[in-house]
């Protein structure tokens, strides 16, 4: 396990394409993308394995800002930006982070190295604090257990209680544009091709190669996902950097669907509930009923 890998401020999300043919499961949802534009001076890094915590870390002091939700924050350095990151948009940021008995459990600033994350994809407390900041500020959040990790976490390791986090934002990363919902979302249209399991297809740009991925192929692509009334529920094309995974990885209408496409190609499907989650999915967050999805196969091998 890498150092960046023990870090407990993001919890990056989970995509929708978790495997559903047994076994344990597996995800298709990528790490955030590479910074696009000029970031902020950072922190200097210290010499020192672990950062002092600050002295009001087991209590904000009178001069912090209480929200409705109950993060408490206080700007430590004003910023030099004037644009607030949007709750889709990425950051990159430095950070340390206390338990309330001072204890540092994590820091980008030890390891020497900001990350870069969507504000969509970390514990609550973050995605609300970061939206309050500017590139070059630095300010202090104290969160409770409810928007971070609980007082009793499930993840493995994770802090438990109220954090404190010194959060410095280098740089606001907008995120892309949705792709529109396609005008066939609802049903498909009678030029669809369907299987005999019900996955039904139309190819919307036709592929430069000749050969099908196999199930025992792994894909590079880039997605998005809609219910059948028009409600996008994830998207690699958001999140700014293409999936990559095994063909039987995912539910049964992607394995089934990916095999039929060849490289360069990008389709078209509408997958039953049964070849998805199902009309109940037992999945907590997953998406029920048919789901239709544009898919373009960049690469197998």
């Amino acid at each position: 396990m890498t150092r960046r890998a023990r870090s407990f401020a993001f919890l990056f999300a989970l995509g929708p394409l978790a495997c559903t043919q047994g076994g344990s499961e597996s995800h298709a949802a990528p790490e955030a993308a590479a910074p696009s534009a000029k970031p902020a001076v950072a922190m200097p890094t210290p010499t020192a394995s672990s950062i002092p915590a600050p002295a009001d870390v087991a209590a904000a002091p009178g001069d912090a800002v209480k929200t409705a939700s109950g993060l408490i924050t206080k700007v430590i350095t004003p910023g030099t930006g004037t644009v607030h990151p949007g709750p889709t948009d990425k950051v990159k940021v430095h950070y340390t982070g206390w338990t309330k008995d001072g204890k540092m459990f994590d820091s980008s600033v030890v390891r020497g190295e900001p990350i870069t994350f969507g504000l969509n994809a970390v514990i609550p407390g973050w995605t609300e604090g970061l939206q309050l900041m500017v590139a070059g500020e630095t300010r202090r959040l104290w969160i409770p257990g409810a928007l971070a990790y609980g007082d009793t976490p499930k993840r493995p390791g994770a802090p438990a209680g109220d954090l404190v986090f010194d959060v410095q934002l280098l740089e606001v990363i907008p995120a892309p544009k949705p792709p529109p919902v396609p005008e066939d979302v609802k049903a498909p249209p009678a030029t669809a091709k369907k299987t005999a399991s019900g996955l039904a297809y139309r190819v919307l740009t036709p592929g430069t190669g000749t050969a099908h991925p196999a199930a025992t192929s792994n894909v590079t692509v880039n997605y998005s996902g809609w219910t059948t009334d028009g409600k996008m529920f994830d998207s690699s094309v958001m999140r700014g950097q293409p999936a990559r995974f095994g063909v039987t990885g995912v539910i049964k209408g992607w394995t089934e669907g990916l095999q039929l496409m060849t490289k360069g190609e990008k389709a078209r499907f509408w997958i039953p509930a049964a070849l998805a989650y199902g009309d109940k999915p037992m999945r907590p967050g997953a998406p029920a009923g048919m789901l239709v999805f544009d898919i373009e196969l960049l690469d197998f091998q």
